[in-house]
């Protein structure tokens, strides 16, 4: 089921209150005149309830909130396009303030279940807990070969309330929903957009606010070694998540150009010294594609290469684009699992989900600009 909205989107730049940390905000304050305390209440307005108005801000005098909206804007994204799948997952187009589009996705997380000991919850609630997939960039400067996004290329960084927006719209007033994980799995590189990135991770885990724990947080990265060695010491305690995607430097720098200037050997050394700094194990992702990296020798090379390394493997069937890659049929992908754990490494394949809305990332933007041009043109689409 798809919803489209035609909701307008600012003409001008209007910074938004959400990219400042609480210790920004106090700053702020202390320049307007106003005390300490009244930026924690805005703080706790902002990632606990998510308010979308300053009127819902009651606890602030009108006056404050006069001179708050005049410099700042409470929401950084417009909702363009809403999808449901037929298994529970959703997939939002949202709009920013200069009209660059992004995709997030809410995906189930197994059964609603009670949880009455969370201060989210009620007794009376059965909640539905949610992984939701964000995007850190519009776009992306990688141009990986099989990624939808990577066909648009780069447009600009997310901001980081642009980043936790994202987040914070899958948990609806009145809807027993909780974010459960977070993954920076979506449209762009996280680690191109290090500092944004960065401080979204601490604005969740602020415990004035969201109190969203760093380890039920995941960065995917395609491999920016330099990038990975710095986050290593920001003492986060996030899980890392290396999209590998194929066995060997040949392969890889065919699929992923960043390969060139980071090959494997030296993106697997990185990634164990992370998970030896961070005492997180980390995932390599790898999308299984029909006769590119699906052999038995791919698996044999894949297992010598993670062989005695804290890894653990994610198989991903393959969303299709028109990128002309297909995905391995799945007695493929079930083999390719089975040679990988024969040999001592760890490896799950992923459920794929909301394949019937396109689920992969930069589909929905593509096909909503496709339907844009048609409009413009006064074609039916089909």
């Amino acid at each position: 089921m798809t919803v489209a909205l035609a909701l307008p989107v600012a003409t001008a730049h209007t910074p938004s209150i959400t990219d400042l940390s609480l210790a920004e905000l106090e700053a702020l304050f202390a320049e307007l005149g106003a005390p300490r305390y009244r930026a924690r209440q805005l703080f706790r307005g902002l990632h606990q309830r998510h308010v979308s108005d300053w009127s819902e801000l009651t606890d602030l005098p009108a006056a404050l909130r006069a001179q708050l909206s005049e410099r700042f804007q409470l929401s950084a994204l417009v909702l363009q396009v809403a999808q449901r799948s037929s298994d529970g997952t959703e997939k939002l187009l949202l709009a920013a303030w200069d009209g660059q589009a992004i995709e997030t996705v809410h995906i189930p997380a197994g059964e609603p279940r009670r949880d009455p000991g969370h201060p989210r919850s009620t007794e009376q609630t059965t909640e539905r807990r949610l992984t939701v997939c964000v995007s850190s960039q519009a776009g992306c400067a990688l141009a990986c070969q099989f990624c939808a996004t990577g066909e648009m290329g780069f447009a600009r960084n997310l901001t980081p309330g642009e980043i936790v927006e994202q987040i914070y719209r899958a948990e609806r007033p009145g809807e027993p929903r909780r974010v459960d994980n977070v993954v920076f799995m979506g449209m762009g590189e996280p680690l191109a957009n290090y500092d944004g990135v960065v401080k979204a991770i601490r604005l969740l885990g602020d415990p004035q606010g969201y109190g969203f724990s760093p380890r039920r947080v995941t960065v995917s990265t395609s491999g920016m070694v330099p990038q990975i060695e710095r986050l290593a010491s920001e003492g986060l305690e996030i899980r890392l998540a290396i999209s590998l995607h194929a066995s060997n430097d040949t392969v890889r720098s065919t699929l992923m150009p960043i390969n060139r200037r980071f090959p494997i050997a030296q993106l697997l050394d990185v990634a164990q010294r992370y998970a030896e700094s961070s005492g997180r194990r980390v995932s390599y992702e790898y999308v299984m594609l029909d006769g590119v990296n699906d052999t038995d020798r791919n698996a044999d090379e894949l297992s010598r290469l993670l062989h005695g390394l804290d890894a653990h493997v994610n198989l991903i069937p393959y969303n299709q684009t028109s990128s002309g890659f297909h995905s391995s049929p799945p007695n493929r992908i079930h083999a390719f699992a089975r040679l990988l754990r024969q040999r001592g490494v760890p490896s799950t394949i992923r459920a794929s989900r909301g394949r019937d809305i396109a689920a992969a990332c930069g589909q929905l933007k593509a096909e909503n600009q496709r339907i844009a041009r048609l409009d413009a043109l006064h074609v039916p689409s089909l």
